[in-house]
């Protein structure tokens, strides 16, 4: 009974089918492995996605997901578990959905996260439905660190046990109604744990290195140089004065608050304040231009029932940030304000804002303004 709590499943295992996203790695290898264990009815699935045909044809991606060796290593372990393993070949899908929203987002000066696009828009949407309806699944599993808690007002989203292992982050904008149909079976492990149950159960992934975050690509300056069509051109640096201290190299390549990579020379340290589309411009200054108190997220969702008064939280700015003291104020049409205790120097559009309470992820955004 306990294993069946841990993997958040509200029905006994025989009655239950659960299709899990295999990626070839330790992660979704000993979620699957978690539940053929606790006696659910399992099966595998597998998503080819787009790849940059350059660098297929060019570069070599060891340890990558959608490559051949990942594929046979999803395929060994659904055979050492005994249970039915498919490959679906979503890569205009994916091009579509994901890639060309990464092009679209650096084309625009802004610095996106297609991990947050690919849970919305394709795993917890396209994969859940094809899980659901062709082969007949309750839930879908992932090897995700987060964990979910069903209660009388819905299904909440918490973070992972593991604090440097947790992806609610990346799971912020999945909506309610695909929270009721997933399990993260890993979730309430550590990585080591996770590293551990591998080996007890002889997979062969046990001892896997981790995958890259970006799985379509291992260069993005270069995939942005062939595919961003005229995005990427030379301009001008320039200080808050307007003054030209040097050329870029093109927008995308500059996120707000880096310092390093510049190719200038001044007296005092300073940091890309902003992306100027309209001049091509960057624009730099000291650390103390960087502070920010306050953004505006746009395509908010909210795990829960959205608040309609001004909510406090904490909020994390990218995935690997800090969570800051805040407080969300509702706009209009799935947009919010939100304001923080203290400025914060590298709050960059196009990233996500995702809020919190605790232990639990309450929802998340697309960061528009600062």
């Amino acid at each position: 009974m306990q294993l069946q709590l841990d993997l958040a499943l509200p029905k006994p295992p025989a009655e239950t089918t659960v299709v899990v996203a295999m990626s070839g790695g330790v992660d979704s290898s000993v979620a699957a492995a978690r539940l053929v264990e606790a006696g659910y009815q399992v099966k595998g699935i597998m998503l080819r996605l787009w790849v940059d045909p350059w660098e297929d044809m060019n570069q070599a991606r060891e340890n990558r997901c959608c490559t051949f060796e990942a594929v046979s290593d999803a395929q060994r372990v659904a055979d050492q578990l005994g249970m039915p393993f498919q490959l679906i070949n979503v890569s205009d899908l994916f091009k579509n959905v994901v890639v060309d929203y990464f092009i679209q987002e650096y084309s625009q000066a802004r610095t996106p996260n297609p991990c947050l696009m690919c849970n919305r828009r394709l795993r917890f949407d396209f994969m859940l439905r094809y899980a659901r309806e062709e082969l007949g699944a309750d839930f879908l599993a992932t090897g995700h660190y987060a964990r979910l808690r069903w209660t009388p007002a819905g299904v909440q989203l918490l973070r992972g046990v593991d604090a440097r292992k947790d992806q609610s982050y990346v799971l912020s904008m999945v909506p309610q109604a695909a929270l009721r149909h997933l399990t993260f079976p890993v979730g309430g492990f550590t990585k080591p744990e996770v590293r551990a149950m591998a080996q007890r159960y002889g997979l062969q992934v046990a001892a896997k290195s981790e995958s890259q975050d970006l799985c379509f690509t291992s260069d993005y300056r270069g995939f942005l140089a062939r595919w961003a069509d005229g995005a990427v051109r030379p301009g001008p640096i320039l200080d808050l004065a307007g003054r030209e201290l040097g050329q870029h190299r093109g927008l995308p390549f500059y996120t707000i608050g880096q310092r390093k990579g510049l190719g200038i020379s001044t007296a005092e340290r300073l940091f890309v304040v902003a992306l100027d589309r309209a001049r091509n411009a960057v624009i730099v200054g000291p650390a103390e231009a960087l502070g920010r108190d306050r953004l505006i997220a746009r395509d908010v969702n909210w795990v829960l029932e959205a608040p309609t008064q001004p909510l406090r939280v904490t909020a994390k700015i990218r995935y690997k940030s800090k969570d800051h003291p805040a407080t969300v104020i509702p706009l209009a049409e799935d947009r919010v304000e939100v304001r923080f205790e203290t400025p914060l120097r590298d709050i960059t559009p196009g990233q996500g804002v995702v809020f919190y309470r605790d232990e639990v992820c309450l929802g998340g955004g697309f960061i528009d303004l600062t």
